[in-house]
């Protein structure tokens, strides 16, 4: 089949300006649409200019659209001074913590909204907010607090099974595995494929512009799992007594382990109201990505419900993922242990002057861990992750790490380890890979067990997941994409 050729004089024929918004079309319709019916991808472009803002917010077509769209004057935003001093925040694992992640928290704690904070012993830089970084603040929401990958979650589905099917049958989960969620950009499945779910009907969708423009692509993505650090894994679950919370006896069993975001929906909601954000409170240099929306205006209203919005959609993907699995290996789960990180939680804490007030606790890549309440936190594809119970820390503002965290950029854990490396790891630990690359390499991550060690007081240990077949995307990154931090910040 022929690809798709667009000429200038085409688009000039249509109506399209002179400047830089015909190179721009040409490109982006000639890469994504390659193999699309010219004549609809010129009824396609002529939808986008005669209606560009229904189109600006879409991951593809908003390169065309936002050079179609009239540049507004805006008035310049609130410009905001930083305390001089931060509020007091716990560092738990300090002495493995890069420098620039606990200087990223100290400038989130001279925010003048900012009323308690920690930070995880798996955290490292990132955007705004450290990964790893936990804040709590007063009537205001930090968009880039929350992170691009808005609810991206940890879902284990434990079943009746012994372990030792796992090897007995490793090619029929093998295949379960590739056929049950897609991986990679953009990660879209075609109409046929596609799930209906009852997230996709919610009235956010109608009342929100920006959600509007957004929803086609959330139902083409629902149960897709995203690139870098996502994953679908097979292991084996051991519990070694009863816990009443997690609720199964002790034993061995076969666990489903997914981990992955909202995909296009919450890095476009991110995008968005970050924009607004810095657009109204103008932060100094470097804390300028660390600009909040407060909740009793009508943006920071928006962004909550999106946000909302955004990690129910995470939930369906991962509970789509888990239903297909279910169905395909003819057993129900015993129990289901999940959990949000990268989102905003409204709570009740203690604050440091001894009064009680709801507060909105940002976890960028954390996990809550508040009194009894089930989470999991991974390792890497070759170590142990381990589902825990919360001990409702208030020196760690309930919470706990998201995982292992890295201890090397990607850029430099595919300039330092070597493909042999990786393969004697994963025969060693009795691992099969289908896809992953070396930026996730089990040697780029922190010794979890030190981690675990560094939050004994955060959270108990009720039981261990050990992956044997796991599953993520195999494209290698892209030089123009950032290397130096995790995917769904």
């Amino acid at each position: 089949m022929a690809k798709l050729k667009i000429s200038g004089k085409e688009l000039r024929a249509i109506g399209y300006p002179e400047g830089p918004v015909i190179s721009i079309a040409m490109n982006v319709m000639e890469k994504n649409y390659k193999y699309e019916k010219k004549e609809e991808v010129m009824e396609l472009l002529k939808k986008i200019l005669s209606a560009p803002v229904e189109y600006e917010n879409d991951a593809v077509l908003g390169l065309i659209a936002e050079q179609l769209i009239p540049k507004k004057e805006t008035a310049p935003g609130e410009a905001i001074e930083l305390n001089a001093t931060g509020i007091h925040f716990n560092v738990f694992g300090g002495e493995n913590i890069e420098e620039g992640a606990i200087h990223q928290m100290q400038l989130a704690s001279r925010l003048p909204i900012s009323v308690a904070g920690a930070l995880m012993p798996d955290a490292h830089a990132g955007y705004g907010l450290p990964i790893g970084g936990v804040l709590a603040t007063e009537n205001a929401v930090i968009p880039y607090g929350v992170g691009v990958d808005i609810g991206c979650r940890m879902c284990l589905s434990v079943f009746p099974i012994t372990p030792k099917e796992l090897v007995q049958r490793e090619h029929f989960f093998s295949r379960e595995l590739n056929e049950a969620t897609l991986f990679g950009s953009p990660g879209i499945f075609e109409d046929e494929d596609t799930v209906d779910h009852e997230v996709l009907e919610r009235k956010e969708f109608d009342e929100l512009p920006l959600l509007k423009s957004l929803q086609s692509r959330a139902w083409k993505q629902l149960g897709s799992s995203g690139s870098g650090n996502h994953f679908a894994e097979f292991g084996i679950v051991e519990v070694s007594e009863k816990d009443a919370i997690l609720g199964i006896d002790a034993g061995l069993y076969i666990g489903l382990l997914t981990h992955s975001g909202s995909r296009a929906l919450g890095a476009n909601i991110a995008n968005h109201y970050t924009k607004i954000a810095r657009e109204k409170r103008r932060l100094p240099g470097e804390a300028a990505n660390l600009a909040w929306l407060n909740l009793d205006e009508q943006e920071g209203m928006e962004y909550w419900l999106a946000m909302n919005l955004a990690g129910d959609y995470a939930s369906a993907c991962h509970h789509v993922i888990h239903a297909k699995i279910a169905k395909a290996i003819g057993e129900k789960p015993l129990t289901m242990v999940e959990n949000h990180h990268n989102f905003a939680w409204k709570e009740m804490m203690i604050t440091p002057d001894g009064k009680v007030k709801e507060l909105i606790v940002h976890r960028k890549g954390a996990t809550p861990a508040g009194k009894d309440v089930l989470g999991i936190i991974p390792g890497s594809m070759t170590a142990p992750g381990f589902i825990v119970k919360g001990k409702g820390e208030i020196a760690s503002v309930s919470s706990a790490s998201h995982g292992a965290g890295r201890k090397m950029s990607r850029s430099k854990a595919l300039n330092s380890i070597t493909q042999s490396e990786l393969k004697e790891q994963l025969q060693r630990n009795g691992v099969k890979l289908l896809g992953g690359g070396l930026d996730e390499a089990p040697n780029a991550y922190k010794d979890i067990e030190v981690v675990m060690k560094s939050q004994s007081a955060l959270v108990d240990v009720v039981g261990k997941f050990s992956p044997k077949i796991v599953r993520m995307d195999g494209t290698a990154p892209k030089k123009w994409q950032k290397t130096n931090s995790l995917d769904g910040e």
